[in-house]
């Protein structure tokens, strides 16, 4: 009896530690590993539902999904063929016909999560791509790509290339409510011995009288990041636009001032992705870093990494690409019982500006590799979490929901409410906040723990039970930004 209230009395500090009103808790779902490549309709859809329900049982509230591995769409596109990863086949439309982005833009809004569409901005091919569309970049303007490793690139040094990726963002963004644009690390493709970038000629008629070819390839990657973010919030500001970099910027030995001590690839240096830039000028809205290593390893360690982020990006909202599967293989340093979950996790606590996490990958954790999304369930995640606020898109709040009452109706006692008035998307409601407070518990929506719902509903279903017990219900409105409203209050007997 002892030995269990212990551990119960433990499990409540755990979590009560882990609690936070606030938090980015995304995952990242790939298509380039075909896993959902030649699927039916039904069955990718089915596939997506599951995972889906699981993250949404596990306190994910972002989904990072991917729509263009190879300047191809897993959407309806005028602009770019139908993906290989979703039909089997580039160019073919899939039947029955469905818009995936669509679809999970909507699945992901009625459960209370963001979708931030994932797109690889250079990669124009893969190296399993053996056939490509016709309307393909690569065929209709074999000029703008050269090939690499297997790989076809949109050649960074062409300006029109910029151009063209920003008008196939704009699209995106112009036809569909997502949340966010995401971008990874894919810019000049990682070196590879006995690979050379072929860009004199590029080099010659846009060098711009920059004398180091590495400083040019850099400055071509900064004029597109600007660009996009310029393309982006011009036509919806409240998109937010995410970029998930190399986990090392510089090491220290080529940066002694600003490098971290490690040994690794770089970004600035072999990638030409100068990231501190694009933070330090506010052209990106987040950043997630992908640190998949594990505390100790030799060249790239991972504690190491997560204080230099967290040096670097103060003013820049910063989530860490958390991998998964190495977490849970590798043991604690300090207790070899127990994977490195708790300790990356207390380490994400302790550091200021880490604000969230993104998981590597969404289906690692739908299967539960290492028990993994059991202990978020359980522990790390298990209130539900707001998004972080951006100020620098908007932070005034939109006004409260109107006409709070509970009804009686066929499908049980539902609490119901208006959405509030406003004026422009600053203004505009778009999700809510439900929180429930027991008879003597004080009514703080700052209490975390008493979140028991996040929707676009405007209606939430009360657990009626004999109507003795009396709780105090409030709702908030979220606008595009997460700011939060005042609580409207009602109080009711279950």
């Amino acid at each position: 009896m002892k030995r269990t209230l212990f551990f119960l009395t433990a499990l409540f500090i755990l979590v009560s530690a882990y609690a936070q009103k606030r938090e980015f808790r995304g995952a990242w779902i790939q298509c380039v590993n075909g896993q959902f490549q030649g699927m039916s309709t039904s069955a990718m859809q089915a596939t997506l539902t599951e995972q889906l329900d699981e993250l949404q049982r596990d306190g994910v509230n972002a989904i990072i999904f991917q729509v263009r591995p190879e300047c191809d769409a897993l959407y309806e596109s005028k602009l770019e063929p139908w993906s290989r990863f979703l039909t089997g086949v580039q160019g073919q439309a899939p039947s029955p016909y469905w818009d995936p982005l669509q679809w999970m833009i909507d699945q992901c809004h009625k459960r209370g999560m963001e979708l931030h569409a994932w797109i690889n901005p250079y990669r124009a091919k893969t190296k399993g791509t053996t056939s490509l569309a016709a309307n393909h970049i690569a065929i209709t303007n074999p000029e703008r790509v050269f090939a690499y490793d297997g790989l076809y690139i949109l050649n960074p040094g062409i300006p029109q290339n910029r151009d063209y990726i920003c008008k196939v963002v704009d699209d995106i963004v112009s036809r569909y409510d997502i949340d966010g644009l995401h971008i990874d690390d894919y810019f000049y493709p990682y070196p590879v011995p006995g690979q050379v970038i072929p860009d004199d000629d590029q080099y010659r008629q846009y060098g711009n009288g920059i004398k180091n070819r590495g400083d040019w390839r850099r400055y071509n990657v900064n004029l597109f990041i600007e660009q996009l973010s310029k393309t982006i919030h011009q036509r919806k500001p409240w998109v937010k636009f995410g970029v998930s970099p190399f986990g090392i910027y510089r090491n220290k030995k080529n940066d002694p001032l600003n490098g971290s001590d490690t040994n690794g690839l770089q970004n600035y240096d072999d990638l030409y992705a100068d990231v501190l830039l694009w933070a330090n000028n506010s052209w990106i809205d987040y950043c997630v870093p992908q640190i998949y290593w594990q505390i100790g390893h030799p060249t790239a360690d991972y504690a190491t990494l997560m204080k230099w982020w967290n040096k670097y990006f103060a003013k820049c909202p910063l989530y860490i690409g958390e991998d998964v599967e190495r977490t849970v293989k590798y043991p604690d340093l300090a207790n070899p019982s127990v994977n490195q979950m708790p300790a990356k996790y207390a380490m994400h606590k302790q550091l200021p500006n880490v604000k969230g996490t993104v998981l590597w990958y969404a289906k690692a954790v739908a299967d539960n590799v290492g028990n993994y999304g059991t202990i978020l369930r359980n522990t790390y995640w298990r209130y539900p979490a707001l998004q972080p606020q951006t100020p620098n898109i908007d932070e005034k709040a939109p006004a409260k929901p109107r006409k709070v009452k509970p009804v009686w109706t066929s499908d049980g006692y539902i609490l119901f409410w208006t959405a509030p008035k406003g004026s422009g998307w600053k203004d505009e409601a778009v999700r809510y906040v439900v929180y429930r407070f027991a008879k003597g518990q004080k009514a703080d929506i700052n209490n975390e723990r008493s979140i028991v719902a996040i929707t676009t509903d405007t209606f939430y279903k009360l657990p009626y039970e004999d109507g003795n017990t009396s709780y105090t219900y409030m709702v908030t409105s979220l606008d595009r930004m997460s700011n939060e409203s005042k609580a409207a209050k009602k109080k009711v007997k279950l």
